[in-house]
């Protein structure tokens, strides 16, 4: 853990708005040159050997964004400092800046994240409210996107031990109707946005949230949710992560719980009360119960091999089509340092693209 210079915190926050800068790649560009200015300083000769001219953000864009969280109310928070949510910096892709609203310590206690239908069924929206109050009196602090339907149940059963992520700038109340619902978590909960305040939320934002969700909680409650849903992208990455993905089964009959259903098929566990749920997360070790996804493997290394590492030639390796960094590695035959290095030179000249489970590919 560091204490921030406020010339560091604001290099950080101008490092991660520049383009192409994703939270892999500024993290690897922190290990590399020590600080945020470093690498700010090194950018366009890293653009030039990754195929392009490269400019950092305008530091005007970045002063005009730290007054906008200051006037939201609102308070950036890194990914090495005390305060950062313990099982969310696991992730490799985790932000490594944040704003929010309202008491981050609701981020250290044992949580665990609600998703479902928007247009849930009145029983499921019940339901949600009930296991969400529940689990908030048995120790548990309760993780949601704050969209319609069950993750807005699941935030008032659980009021105010609740977190709310939203796919919008700290400032932007979205949707409209949970405006009021939004506002009572910032003051008595916690509101947690990834995205520069005055940002509208559109549709590549939500994949984003989710992660957060996931990352957040050591397990993932799939309430009621139809296939392809959002919620099963939640449930998806918190299997990628090593969580616990559960689900409530439903009716084949009915759409909406199509989604749990195939769930649990394929390896989530089945709960039908709130005592199911804490059981399993209560003293979770990092082992899920469930099977739905394993783990991504990961190749390590210590962020002073990166510090040496010269790029590897994997250019040939890529398409457009997604491969998994592991195989990078093993085919090239170079170390995880040296590929990862070469992966960082084309993100910054444009020419990669990152994809969920640790997956890249060339930018199409």
């Amino acid at each position: 853990m560091v204490e921030l210079s406020q010339s560091e915190a604001f290099a950080r926050i101008r490092l991660l708005r520049s383009p192409n800068i994703g939270p892999i790649t500024y993290r690897q560009l922190l290990a590399r040159f020590g600080d945020a200015q470093a690498a700010l300083e090194a950018l366009p000769d890293l653009g030039k050997r990754g195929g392009r001219q490269y400019r950092a953000i305008a530091a005007e864009m970045i002063e005009r964004e730290v007054d906008g969280v200051r006037r939201a109310g609102a308070k950036y928070l890194f990914h090495d400092q005390p305060d950062y949510p313990p099982l969310l910096a696991q992730l490799d892709s985790a932000p490594p800046i944040v704003t929010y609203r309202g008491d981050a310590t609701l981020a250290a206690m044992p949580c665990v994240a609600m998703v479902g239908a928007r247009n849930a069924s009145a029983a499921a929206v019940k339901l949600a409210r009930e296991f969400a109050s529940k689990l908030s009196s048995a120790g548990f602090t309760v993780v949601s996107g704050l969209a319609r339907g069950i993750d807005g149940a699941a935030h008032e059963g659980a009021f105010p031990r609740t977190i709310g992520v939203i796919a919008s700038g700290i400032d932007i109340a979205y949707p409209p109707q949970h405006a009021e619902l939004q506002k009572r978590i910032a003051s008595d909960g916690l509101i947690i946005a990834e995205q520069p305040p005055g940002t509208e939320p559109k549709g590549s934002h939500f994949p984003s949230r989710n992660r957060i969700i996931a990352g957040l909680a050591a397990g993932t409650l799939v309430v009621e949710a139809a296939p392809k849903s959002g919620s099963l992208i939640t449930a998806r990455l918190a299997g990628e992560a090593g969580r616990e993905v559960m689900a409530i089964p439903g009716s084949p009959l009915d759409a909406r719980s199509q989604g749990c259903n195939h769930l649990i098929r394929e390896g989530a566990v089945l709960v039908q009360s709130p005592e199911d749920v804490v059981e399993l997360l209560s003293g979770f070790d990092g082992t899920p119960r469930s099977t739905f996804r394993e783990a991504v493997s990961t190749f390590d290394y210590e962020p002073e091999e990166m510090a040496e590492a010269e790029p590897a030639d994997i250019g040939s390796l890529l398409t457009t089509a997604p491969v998994a960094v592991d195989e990078l590695i093993r085919q090239s035959g170079t170390s995880a340092a040296s590929v990862h290095m070469a992966l960082l030179e084309m993100e910054i000249g444009g020419q990669l693209q990152r994809h969920a489970g640790g997956r890249v590919s060339l930018a199409s």
